[in-house]
């Protein structure tokens, strides 16, 4: 079949895309407002951007009524956010993150996730994660306006935070002990502990 986006409703045509971009990552992204609520969320439009300088990229698009989520409105007020990782561990936690509360509530709360205080940054980590990535705003560029808009957010990576259990002998991460979650189509996840090597060319 052929899809075109122009003929399609931008809802209709990002089931396709969340369908045919997969696995993906997710960023379980902890910020901060500016009166104090801690905010807790999932995206799995998410990707390292390079080592130099360290950067990841976060895409929250805007909410159904074409204003910005909490998560992006407090990056954009503050300057900063925290990507947890998720284990299999925290898969119901974190599913439960991406209810759509007003923002004088907390997803820490209402998923019942510990805090943690994180090294460079204002926002909490998620105590029960792994990995966390400290960020800084780097750039912040809004491709449309309205309800679903995209935005694309460049972090800063200003510390990472990996639990010494996750680690091998090597000091590198051991994926396996990290049991991370992908985001794939619909309501269906994938888990990285089913993995196979390949070698490159010439190495």
């Amino acid at each position: 079949m052929e899809f075109d986006p122009s003929k399609e409703s931008p809802a209709a045509f990002y089931q396709h895309l969340i369908r045919v971009i997969s696995p993906r990552p997710i960023a379980w992204v902890s910020t901060i407002s500016l009166s104090g609520i801690a905010n807790l969320a999932p995206f799995s439009f998410f990707t390292g951007a390079g080592s130099r300088p360290p950067s990841v990229i976060i895409c929250p698009s805007n909410r159904r009524d074409g204003a910005p989520k909490d998560t992006l409105r407090n990056i954009l007020e503050t300057g900063e956010f925290v990507i947890n990782a998720v284990s299999f561990s925290l898969v119901e936690a974190m599913s439960l993150s991406s209810a759509e509360l007003p923002p004088e509530e907390s997803e820490f709360e209402f998923a019942s996730v510990l805090q943690g205080k994180s090294v460079s940054v204002k926002p909490p980590r998620v105590a029960g994660s792994s990995v966390a990535i400290e960020c800084r705003l780097m750039h912040h560029i809004a491709l449309s306006e309205g309800p679903g808009a995209a935005n694309i957010i460049v972090g800063h990576v200003q510390h990472l935070h990996v639990e010494d259990a996750v680690m091998d002998a090597s000091g590198m991460v051991d994926m396996e002990r990290l049991d991370l979650v992908g985001r794939l189509g619909g309501a269906s996840y994938c888990r990285t502990t089913d993995q196979f090597k390949l070698a490159r060319p010439g190495l």
